[in-house]
Formats: C-alpha cells, sequence, structure tokens
C-alpha cells in the first residue's frame, strides 16, 4: 500500500508545477515595444585639477561629396571606405564643458534649433551632466558658424542668462556686419542670420565681450588664433598640473578623409589655404607633443590624441573609462 501511495501522493505535490510549466509554454506574449533613444550624450574626464565635460548637440548627415574639396569623389570614397564608411557621414556638434573649479566654461553651444532635429540636444545634455545653464560663467566661440553660435538663443532670450560670450574680433566683426554677406557663397548668407540672432540678447546685455588676437582668458585658458575656416576663428588651449587639450573647432570635418589627407578641405572655409595650413600644424604639433585634442566633429566624444601614420595622421579616440581620473598622457 505504501509503495502505490507514495507515487500517487508525489503526481498531486508536482502537479502546481507542472501546471506553471504547461502555461508557461503556451503563446508567447508581445516583445517590449524598442526605445528607439540613446543615452545621454555627455562624456567626462580630469585634465590635471580641470573637469573637461564633453557634449553632444546632436548629429547630421554631412554630404561630403558637396562640402569636401581638393580630393574629387573617386579619392573620398576610397578614403571612406577604409573606415567602412559612406557617404552621407553621421557628423557630430560636439561642445565642451571645463570647470576650473573657479569658473564654469562652455566652449561652443551646438547649432540650437538651427538645425532642426539634428541639434538642439546640448541643454538637455548639460542637465544630464549634473549642471544648469545658469551655472555657466563663460562661453568661449570658436567661431561664428551656425552649429557653434545657435546654442546660446532661446527663442531670442539668453539661453545661459549669466554668461559673458567671448569670440575672436575678427570672427565678430565679419559675421555681425550684413553688409560682408556680398564678400563670401551665397550659401554662407545663413552664418549671417545665424549670428546676429543668436547674440541679440547677448549684445543689448553689454554681455558680447570680443578679444584680440592671442589672448589669456582664464589662467588656465588662453586663446590662439586659427584663421581659415573662418577670419577669426580660434583655438582655445587649456592647460592643468602639466596636461594641455586643445579645443580646436573646426580643423577638422571628415576624420575619414582629413586626418589621412590633410589637403581635403571644405567649401565653408573662408581661405582654404590657411585653413590647410592650420590644420597642417596642429596635426604635427599634436602628432610631437601628446595634446589631448577636443574636436566638434569627430564622433562623440571628439576627444582623442593624433599620431603620425603611413605619410599622414590617425585619430586615436580617449580610451573610455567609468573611472574620473586625471590624465596620464
Amino acid at each position: 500500500m505504501k509503495r502505490q501511495f507514495l507515487p500517487a501522493l508525489l503526481a498531486l505535490s508536482l502537479w502546481p508545477a507542472f501546471g506553471a510549466v504547461t502555461a508557461l509554454s503556451g503563446p508567447a506574449q508581445a516583445a517590449a515595444p524598442q526605445q528607439r533613444t540613446q543615452a545621454p550624450g555627455f562624456y567626462r574626464m580630469m585634465l590635471g585639477k580641470v573637469e573637461i565635460t564633453a557634449l553632444l548637440d546632436g548629429t547630421h548627415p554631412f554630404p561630403v561629396h558637396e562640402v569636401v574639396q581638393g580630393i574629387g569623389k573617386a579619392g573620398a570614397d576610397a578614403l571612406l571606405e577604409r573606415s567602412d564608411l559612406h557617404a552621407p557621414v553621421e557628423g557630430s556638434i560636439n561642445a565642451f564643458l571645463v570647470n576650473t573649479g573657479d569658473r564654469l566654461v562652455l566652449i561652443d553651444s551646438g547649432a540650437g534649433v538651427l538645425y532642426g532635429k539634428d541639434g538642439s540636444h546640448l541643454m538637455a545634455n548639460l542637465r544630464a551632466s549634473g549642471y544648469a545653464p545658469e551655472q555657466v560663467d563663460e562661453i568661449y566661440l570658436t567661431h561664428l558658424h551656425r552649429d557653434h553660435v545657435g546654442g546660446v538663443d532661446a527663442g531670442g532670450a539668453m539661453a545661459f542668462p549669466n554668461a559673458v560670450i567671448r569670440v575672436n574680433r575678427r570672427d565678430s566683426d565679419f559675421w555681425l556686419a550684413p553688409k560682408n554677406r556680398t564678400k563670401v557663397p551665397g550659401y554662407l548668407g545663413p552664418m549671417f542670420d545665424g549670428a546676429i540672432d543668436s547674440l541679440r540678447a547677448y549684445i543689448a546685455a553689454g554681455r558680447l565681450k570680443p578679444f584680440d588676437g592671442e589672448a589669456l582668458l582664464l589662467p588656465e585658458i588662453s586663446a590662439i588664433p586659427g584663421p581659415g575656416h573662418t577670419p577669426g576663428h580660434t583655438i582655445y588651449r587649456i592647460r592643468s598640473e602639466g596636461q594641455t587639450l586643445l579645443a580646436w573647432g573646426d580643423i577638422v570635418h571628415v576624420a575619414a578623409i582629413q586626418f589621412p589627407n590633410p589637403d581635403a578641405t571644405v567649401k565653408y572655409d573662408s581661405d582654404a589655404a590657411s585653413a590647410e595650413r592650420q590644420r597642417e600644424r596642429l596635426f604635427a604639433e599634436a602628432a610631437k607633443t601628446g595634446e589631448w585634442i577636443a574636436a566638434a566633429h569627430i564622433s562623440f566624444p571628439g576627444i582623442g590624441h593624433i599620431r603620425r601614420d603611413d605619410g599622414g595622421y590617425s585619430w586615436l579616440p580617449a580610451n573610455y573609462t567609468t573611472v574620473l581620473v586625471p590624465a596620464t598622457r
């Protein structure tokens, strides 16, 4: 009796589990909906005692064949192929927040609403990184093209209400004077509108303060003239405890092409020959010194080093880390 009773008892005790398994093996539930979003666009590193935060304003399809000059379509395609890319290339619009411990400085501001859905993410990413626009003390613009100045505007008001804007006087004198439209190709006309509209509130409040030539703006940050892309295009050198980073604006637009072939220019250059010379000079210096580079249009976060490579140069992106320690290179 016991031998007959035990199997029956065991079967009864397993019945709830068997039922659960049967239920689980029924028709599959609908898959979780796709989110179709990215992580917040900020990345942080330490440069000595200075905190650098890369901020992404957006990305946009860069029309390589319409914009890149001096290399030809076949040449451009061949270089893109080496990086497993093809035209158009998705280009980043990066800005960089510098916390010296005493001042909070934003270098470039992205395109804001001037690039439609391809821009205007900088403010959300700034907040996601732990800062508020009211905390920004100064904004240093590398130049006044729309994808660098547009983010300072908030529908005619100052997006950064406590900030002073610094820019090379050659750029402010040029792009804030509508009469200069006759000196540039028609496709550069919107650059005047972008600069004038974006800076109007700051000018009215006396918060636009141009500087001339090479200038020490803060003990840790100096401005270095780099004309060519625009008349007053400027590079910002940040130094702390023996470490150096160059926020260089628009020295490079398409990394896969211009690092192996620095001769390639873009049609938006005010003076293509000067822009090419600046690129060659900066590439050579950065490859020699090992300085950090913060680039506006290299894939986010746009921070890395440059190395000589096969007669040209190559880009070495920063090794991504979740540990915030001072840079050692």
